[in-house]
């Protein structure tokens, strides 16, 4: 078979010679511009790359061409150096190479990330703001709660809207939607208490749709082996947007003033929206550019590919392990959401730390919980890909998620060290977000057609926790003390780890 043959064969992607030359081409160009070469030739063809191109070297062995003269895909190029040189317009950028599903996936982290900026910003700005206006604690976890009363309302209706219309509609409404409200904030506060809480109830409805509309992205771009830690970089960004909200606003706010907070920090949202609308879609099967290779690998690892057109509610309801990760999410983010409102105002009361102390220390918590939920991800991927369960890696996974928050918050009783007590907080928080990779992965499992909805679902519960415990914690602190806060969320933590125990699974139970 001669060179052109060879090129032209049907089965030339299986043909390979053992002689190969001593450095790999670096073209990438299609086999279908291929031109014609000289009549003598040694023909090496490379395997695939990862754009699902193949890479074809032919050298020359006329004497009348130099010993250094090869042909790229068809071209002439000369090696220089030991290297094989070429156009630059023949080589990929590694930008374009780069995984589309892992931009997906960068982009929901950036979009969680000022998801919790904008959250946790009121948690410094309200001590400046309740010394201005005069409230007091009630007032405060009124205030701090109405947030959740619009994220209440809008987690089951993101779920089935994210499932019907696609995730990356519902989460570029869901952004620009609470940065608006936002930035709306310090006007709300000046009209009255009202016109406060009504804002603040926007905002979660905003931040309400993120999460079922990240879910049912994730569902459908990120393969079954990387669901653990694709999800945990995405909540990371939570956590990351804690730290950074937090170290951020005291500053803001000893400079500018409280309401500069709250204007900063709402207007990122519009750059995050302009690179969402140009780079995202819902599915790959909406993705005009993802690379074909890619496409295979998504198409033959996720089990979400057809869209939804109705929800079977009765048969959701009615499977025990649904229960079970519905109650689960209401016992974690009860202690998750006190911890994220009030940390600065116990910090400040209980450790006597000023405000610039009070939002610089919370942030040890928080990045140790990004650090920690990125570490079970892969943990627990690797778990999976050397053959455990899905069900035990999950119920090992949230197991930690629960025992170790509920140690740790026992212990602060006990210290009397301010230094002490932060360490304490940050390892409760750090083996909270081992969560991540437990309960928070298991929608995906059990039902990856239905992601949205059933993330909807469990965390409307997990939202109505932290509406009773945000509020119920300013009442508990006019009557009673810290030590009763952390009391009811341990008792949560260990009625969690039963039933999750008992009755979760990571199989799949809803196609």
């Amino acid at each position: 078979m001669n060179a052109r043959a060879l090129l032209c064969s049907p089965n030339f992607h299986s043909l390979y010679t053992s002689n190969r030359p001593p450095e790999k081409p670096t073209s990438s160009r299609s086999l279908r511009n291929l031109k014609p070469a000289p009549n003598s030739l040694r023909v090496w063809i490379y395997p695939r790359n990862r754009s699902g191109v193949f890479r074809v070297l032919v050298r020359s062995s006329d004497k009348r061409e130099s010993s250094n003269s090869y042909y790229v895909d068809g071209e002439r190029v000369n090696r220089n150096n030991g290297v094989v040189s070429d156009s630059p317009s023949s080589v990929v950028p590694w930008w374009e190479e780069f995984p589309k599903r892992w931009v997906i996936v960068l982009l929901c982290f950036s979009a969680f990330l000022l998801c919790n900026m904008d959250r946790v910003n009121m948690s410094i700005a309200i001590l400046p703001m309740s010394a201005e206006y005069g409230w007091n604690p009630a007032t405060v976890g009124l205030i701090q709660s109405s947030f959740f009363w619009g994220y209440l309302l809008t987690q089951i209706a993101g779920g089935i809207w994210a499932d019907t219309v696609g995730g990356k509609r519902v989460l570029g409404f869901g952004v620009i939607w609470w940065s608006i409200a936002t930035i709306l904030t310090p006007v709300a506060a000046k009209l009255g208490l009202p016109y406060l809480l009504v804002v603040r109830a926007f905002m979660g409805v905003g931040e309400g749709v993120a999460m079922p509309a990240m879910n049912n992205i994730l569902s459908k771009w990120v393969p079954v082996q990387e669901r653990s830690r694709s999800l945990a970089l995405v909540y990371s960004g939570m956590y990351l947007g804690s730290v950074t909200g937090l170290a951020f606003s005291p500053f803001l706010i000893h400079q500018f003033g409280w309401p500069s907070v709250f204007y900063s920090f709402g207007s990122l949202g519009t750059v995050w929206l302009t690179l969402w609308l140009t780079k995202a879609e819902s599915s790959p099967l909406e993705d005009p550019t993802l690379l074909p290779e890619e496409r295979k690998l998504i198409a033959d690892n996720c089990a979400s590919k057809e869209p939804v057109k109705s929800i079977p509610w009765r048969l959701i309801l009615s499977k025990p392990p649904v229960w079970a990760l519905i109650s689960c999410h209401f016992c974690h983010n009860w202690g998750t959401f006190i911890l994220l409102t009030w940390m600065p105002t116990y910090y400040h009361q209980v450790l006597k730390f000023n405000l610039m102390e009070s939002g610089l220390l919370s942030v040890f918590p928080w990045m140790t919980m990004a650090i920690s939920a990125n570490a079970g991800g892969w943990i627990a991927d690797t778990l999976v890909s050397r053959g455990f369960s899905v069900t035990n890696v999950r119920k090992i996974m949230q197991t930690i998620g629960f025992l170790g928050p509920a140690f740790f918050l026992t212990q602060l009783k006990h210290i009397d060290s301010p230094t002490m007590a932060v360490l304490c907080m940050a390892c409760s928080q750090g083996t909270d977000a081992f969560s991540q990779s437990g309960l928070y992965s298991n929608h995906q499992d059990i039902a990856p057609r239905y992601s949205g909805v059933l993330l909807g679902l469990s965390n409307t519960a997990g939202v109505l926790a932290g509406v009773l415990g945000t509020a119920a914690t300013g009442h508990i602190l006019q009557h009673g003390s810290w030590d009763d806060v952390f009391t009811i969320s341990v008792g949560l933590y260990l009625v969690g780890t039963v039933v999750w125990n008992l009755f979760s699974t990571g199989e799949k139970i809803i196609d």
